[in-house]
């Protein structure tokens, strides 16, 4: 599919050409600053930016972090102290490296969950959500080594629970597991590799960050109608787009601006709130708390692992199918990925011709289900398994896989979605209708 008919970059001095000849990368900025957007992005379309700028500032706190933290079972937590008392605004970067992962799992969340509104993984944009999520897996393995470095309590146990599930995988869940912690339990070659991963992994992250860019820009970005941009001339585009700069650059700056506002209220004057109370207190490998949880960007997942346990029929069905191989621990380690992948294979599972959910008025009241089925699954994942919970989480899971293997496959078939408009320039000027009074143009917002 052909681009977006635009300007580039053109040198103009002999400087300008001697470089552009060598070196375009300033006809690359220019072209990425200047490209094309569909004018009628609302502020949904805010989180990018905000991921990118949270990206940057985790590996910049992270390298000052890593300066005064020292990978040692005996020192770790010990270190993590000298950071927050003894090195100058020490505190104040660790607070905002910890509450910085936070805001990006946030962010991500509100960015995944508009793009399944909207129908961004839809074609051509199935490669750029592949992409999205393989940077969502790669965040979550980030995040939880670096949740395991202060070598707090939770931080030890939490890491036997969680890589204590590779170890159900048959006949080869041990070797697995003991190659992954370098021993037999959780200890100093475990903590070594988990620090190394941690500092290397936001690379790679960011690498994906600028191929996810360069692939959005190669189709085009998505919009709340859903209709791409007319490419049949330069007139026709421009009447639906606007340069990326200055118009939605400054927008998603001001969005930035509010969104740090509220992040540093945070860090300022809760900085803990998020934390578990016993990662304060130092690992101990003879006292295991009471009630094991990870960091709340993980509980949907972890409601979901916990879910399916040996008492539900199908987990029963599944282990006596399998003569034993698929045991409850083992299928709750598959539900918890498959909730995952699941999701990667919407661009393939929704059948619908209609892109956009603003469109689809049967779609609309199942997805805003999944929404709060996702924070439902949030907080049972926060709470003991015992009592109501096991079945409010086997409940919730259950939805989670039925909307994306049953209910989008069925919806593109069964409902009737209303018309979206013919141009992206058509559904701008019905949400901001240009008035004229005298010589003045007025386009007031919606």
């Amino acid at each position: 599919m052909g681009g977006i008919p635009h300007d580039h970059y053109e040198p103009k001095s002999d400087m300008e050409k001697a470089l552009h000849k060598r070196l375009p990368i300033v006809g690359l900025m220019y072209d990425t600053l200047m490209i094309p957007t569909p004018k009628n992005l609302n502020w949904m379309w805010i989180w990018g930016i905000v991921l990118t700028f949270t990206l940057v500032l985790q590996i910049v706190t992270g390298i000052v972090l890593v300066m005064h933290y020292t990978p040692h079972v005996d020192l770790a937590f010990s270190s993590v102290e000298h950071i927050m008392r003894n090195v100058n605004g020490g505190a104040m970067i660790r607070y905002f490296h910890m509450n910085g992962a936070s805001l990006f799992f946030l962010a991500v969340y509100m960015h995944m969950f508009r793009s399944l509104y909207y129908g961004s993984y839809k074609a051509p944009r199935e490669v750029t959500w592949i992409i999205g999520m393989l940077m969502y897996l790669l965040m979550m393995g980030t995040a939880f080594m670096g949740y395991v470095l202060p070598w707090g309590q939770m931080s030890f146990h939490g890491t036997a629970v969680i890589t204590g599930l590779f170890g159900a995988i048959p006949f080869i869940g041990d070797s697995i597991q003991t190659w992954l912690l370098g021993a037999s339990a959780v200890g100093q070659p475990a903590l070594n590799r988990f620090f190394s991963l941690h500092y290397l992994l936001p690379f790679v992250l960011l690498g994906l960050t600028v191929l996810h860019i360069w692939a959005f820009h190669t189709t085009g970005n998505n919009n709340p109608t859903g209709v791409e941009v007319r490419r049949t001339s330069k007139e026709d585009a421009e009447k639906d787009t606007l340069p990326f700069w200055p118009y939605f650059v400054i927008k998603d700056l001001f969005a930035l601006g509010i969104i740090l506002v509220l992040f540093m209220a945070v860090v300022g004057f809760m900085p803990n709130y998020l934390g578990h109370p016993d990662n304060y207190i130092p690992a101990n490998a003879l006292v295991t708390p009471s009630h094991i949880v990870p960091e709340w960007y993980f509980l949907p997942f972890y409601a979901i692992l916990r879910a399916f346990d040996g008492e539900v029929w199908l987990v029963m069905l599944v282990e006596w199918l399998s003569f034993g191989i698929i045991d409850a621990k083992f299928f709750g380690v598959l539900a918890m990925f498959g909730a995952i992948a699941v999701m990667a294979l919407a661009p393939w599972l929704d059948t619908s011709r209609v892109r956009s959910g603003r469109y689809r008025p049967q779609f609309k009241w199942w997805f805003w289900l999944l929404v709060i089925d996702f924070i439902v699954l949030m907080w049972v994942g926060a709470m003991p398994a015992e009592g109501i919970y096991p079945y409010i989480a086997l409940i919730a899971s259950t939805y989670w896989f039925a909307y994306f293997l049953v209910i989008l496959p069925l919806l593109g078939v069964i409902e009737k979605p209303d018309t979206p408009p013919a141009t992206i320039e058509e559904d701008f000027n019905a949400h901001y209708p240009a008035k004229t009074s005298g010589d003045a143009v007025q386009t007031p917002a919606e």
